[in-house]
């Protein structure tokens, strides 16, 4: 059985973290504390490719460096592989068959091994799980492993893009069905099942402008949350002037009203809803009703007849209105499945996360095609899918360059060459390698002579300042 942490338990976790980064900080410090010949051992001169004669750092901090740069590669090109797998429609082909080699794409192989792809994706974390019971029982956050990035992602969606006169605010449901404490069933969606999302969207583009995740009641014994429609649209329209906000009427309340210029449309099971006069006092007539909405498509309302005596041109203008802007929601959701990123997995964090991808590519085309809108125009039923590809292939280029076996495929291996020639990889002279003057040592040095390039160690090297090397 799962161990269940009380708040006092939690609290000794956090302050036993504090103590062990005190003491890793005063280490620290002790270490810095050495000789300077020890400090002198410990310099390095970079290689010929840079322009100075020599710089002093410790091979610890530049391996560090280095292997920070190697893992940031590594995760773009594992994203851009994601996304390249969702290009080719790929979300129900095994990962075996995208590696083949007649089933396969060159792409995939070029960039990293099957193995490699597999440990990644099974290892990828997006918090310190070790605090990850502390945090959930002191802040009482059902998003724990996910919420560091989420917060990031979310506050980012706003800066890059303006929306038009017109937003709308409904939910979205990324499919899931493994274990999720604040999984939704919701039959009206294809997925049936999954995680369910507040979004509000630009009804022109369908930008994701914000979202807010659902995670249900904090305990099973709390009670029902009371005008949760009215706090979802006030917090994702939050910094919104000026525009119009489409919602359904779950999200319609007088005192949303009063803050929020809303559109609502008539329906037979609102009860106590807030609409047009001339519209509350025809309701019962039979002038407006629900057509029976399609798959995935938002509810459309029939206009006025020429011929009721009841209908006017006002109110067919709110109608028309109404399913002009209700289904912006809708329509991401549409978009997104079609090129989606996301793969089977039995954690919900990596299929929440799989589900930003998705959405972070379409309003990165969004935001191309406002300042480039003739971007191929001739192509416009394709754009999207040229995108995206384009988009995967520029994010794996960097891991392809670094890569210094070939593959074992020659489709790849040649794939890989051509990349390589275009984009060399980074030098590798900086590696730790012995000095070519010493004769049966076994010690490992880090500097390089700045005219033929070769290593040497600190007896077979003088510094130089750059006054005299002119």
């Amino acid at each position: 059985m799962r161990r269940r942490f009380n708040v006092n338990e939690a609290l000794e976790v956090f302050q036993q973290l504090e103590e062990e980064g005190e003491s890793a900080s005063s280490s620290s410090t002790d270490d810095s504390s050495c000789s300077d010949e020890e400090a002198e051992d410990q310099a390095f001169t970079p290689g010929p490719d840079s322009g100075e004669e020599m710089e002093e750092g410790s091979d610890e901090e530049r391996e560090e460096e280095n292997m920070t740069i190697g893992h940031r590669v590594e995760l773009r090109a594992l994203f851009g592989l994601l996304i390249l797998a969702g290009v080719h429609r790929s979300r129900g082909e095994s990962s075996a068959s995208l590696w083949g080699e007649e089933t396969g794409r060159p792409i995939f192989r070029a960039t990293m091994s099957l193995g490699r792809f597999h440990m990644l994706t099974a290892t990828l974390r997006f918090d310190d799980r070790l605090t990850r019971a502390a945090r959930r029982l002191v802040q009482q956050d059902k998003l724990a492993p996910l919420r560091e990035v989420w917060d990031l992602w979310a506050a980012r969606l706003p800066l890059a893009y303006n929306p038009g006169e017109d937003v709308c605010v409904d939910e979205q449901l990324v499919g899931f069905r493994g274990r999720c404490n604040f999984k939704q069933y919701m039959p009206s969606k294809p997925a049936k099942y999954g995680i369910k999302l507040w979004v509000v969207c630009d009804v022109a583009t369908s930008y994701a402008w914000g979202i807010i995740p659902y995670l249900g009641k904090t305990t099973r014994d709390a009670p029902a949350e009371r005008g949760q429609g009215k706090r979802v649209v006030l917090e994702l329209t939050e910094g919104l002037s000026g525009r119009t906000v489409t919602t359904d009427n779950f999200f319609t309340s007088l005192a949303q009203q009063a803050r929020v210029a809303a559109t609502a449309a008539p329906d037979e099971k609102q009860s106590g809803s807030v609409l047009p006069v001339r519209l509350h006092l025809h309701r019962h007539r039979g002038e407006l009703h629900s057509k029976a909405p399609a798959e995935r498509s938002a509810p459309q309302h029939q206009t006025p007849s020429g011929s009721d005596p009841g209908g006017t041109a006002a109110e067919a203008d709110v109608i028309i209105d109404y399913n002009r802007c209700k289904g912006a929601v809708d329509n991401l959701d549409k978009l997104v499945a079609t090129y989606s990123c996301r793969r089977k997995t039995r954690r919900w964090p990596m299929s929440l996360f799989c589900n930003m991808l998705d959405v972070s590519a379409y309003n990165a085309l969004v935001l191309w095609l406002s300042v480039e809108p003739a971007w191929n125009q001739q192509k416009r039923s394709i754009r999207r899918r040229l995108f995206l590809q384009e988009l995967g292939t520029s994010m794996v280029r960097p891991a392809q360059a670094r890569r210094t076996r070939l593959p074992r495929s020659s489709s790849a291996a040649a794939l890989l060459e051509v990349q390589q020639q275009v984009e060399p990889g980074p030098a590798q002279e900086q590696t730790k390698k012995r000095c070519h003057l010493c004769r049966g040592k076994r010690s490992v040095h880090a500097r390089f002579c700045h005219a033929c390039g070769q290593a040497v160690c600190k007896e077979h090297s003088t510094v130089v300042c750059s006054a005299c090397s002119c």
